[in-house]
């Protein structure tokens, strides 16, 4: 069984891969449009499990409240520029470009985490935490 940090970090692995595939598409095709839809589907299942299972029980602790809250922000933030996203069309120059706010955004957001939040979450989590919050994001996301 995982814990909820591999859990998340694989996760996290398959974001990076989509957002690289998808800045090396061109104009309206097929492939930038089932990889924008899939990493679309990725990130919306992945913040409400992260937060359900991650940011929710590490809001309650005093070392990890500021980096919870810090969390849920940049997911708000994400969900900005996907919708910005969606109100242009895939041939839009500027589709790209908002494309690429949107990678640095999210490539931000899970390096922060990896390196930042997940040792102090680390800290306050007891093993069997771990191993629970692993197993409940795993089901969510299944």
């Amino acid at each position: 069984m995982s814990s909820i940090f591999e859990a998340l970090r694989e996760d996290h692995d398959k974001q990076r891969a989509l957002l690289s595939a998808l800045v090396e598409t061109q104009g309206d095709s097929k492939a930038r449009a089932d990889l924008y839809q899939t990493l679309k589907d990725n990130l919306e299942q992945h913040a409400v499990a992260e937060e359900r299972y991650f940011y929710a029980p590490l809001i309650k602790f005093e070392r990890t409240i500021g980096q919870s809250r810090h969390g849920i922000a940049e997911h708000h933030t994400i969900d900005k520029l996907i919708a910005e996203l969606d109100s242009l069309e895939f041939s839009d120059p500027n589709w790209l470009k908002v494309m690429k706010k949107l990678q640095d955004k999210v490539l931000h957001h899970l390096a922060e985490e990896e390196k930042e939040f997940f040792p102090q979450a680390g800290i306050v989590l007891s093993e069997n935490d771990k191993a629970k919050l692993g197993k409940e994001y795993a089901q969510e996301m299944d």
